[in-house]
């Protein structure tokens, strides 16, 4: 399995669907034969698509806190915490991507860990700009930086027209969650 080089998606915008087309790719990916390396910002460790992908010998999930909430929902103290929790994970997963041993990284919700101050986006750049020629990089979330951008090769904008939250219906288990 020989691939040319390892490209930089970034699934974005306010519909739903952003978690669900990263997955996607790791799935296909997976079912080629690469090595994936999933971690999921600002989600619990108990995500509908873990239960599948991690049945794979070659998918592995870093895990996440154990309960989330809501960035709005979080006090000063907590975002601090969960900014110092999220950048000292990114640090021991670009040591895993880096060691060669994976092909895809999904690092899902990023962008919204960015977006609401938790996270510092010159650490992803930086990893970005040196990251193993082969390692292919998804990148999920909201209103990525146009920097960003310029750094992807892939960028997909999902635009919610209508959404059952918007009545008031909460997150179904299977299909948003």
């Amino acid at each position: 399995m020989e691939k040319q080089t390892g490209f930089i998606h970034i699934y974005c915008g306010d519909g739903k669907g952003k978690t669900t087309c990263g997955m996607g790719l790791c799935t296909r990916a997976a079912g080629y034969g690469y090595k994936v390396l999933i971690y999921q910002f600002m989600k619990d460790n108990r995500t509908s698509e873990r239960k599948v992908l991690e049945a794979l010998d070659n998918v592995t999930f870093i895990d996440g806190l154990e309960s989330e909430k809501f960035s709005f929902r979080l006090s000063s103290e907590e975002k601090a915490e969960r900014k110092t929790y999220y950048e000292s994970q990114f640090k021991d997963i670009i040591q895993l991507a880096e060691s060669g041993c994976y092909d895809i990284l999904f690092l899902d919700e990023i962008l919204y860990a960015i977006g609401s101050k938790l996270f510092d986006e010159t650490l992803l750049l930086d990893f970005l700009c040196r990251k193993p020629p082969h390692l292919e990089v998804i990148l999920t979330g909201q209103n990525p930086s146009q920097a960003l951008i310029d750094a992807a090769d892939y960028v997909s904008f999902i635009q919610k027209v209508k959404h059952p939250f918007d009545k008031g219906i909460p997150a179904r288990k299977g299909i948003e969650r």
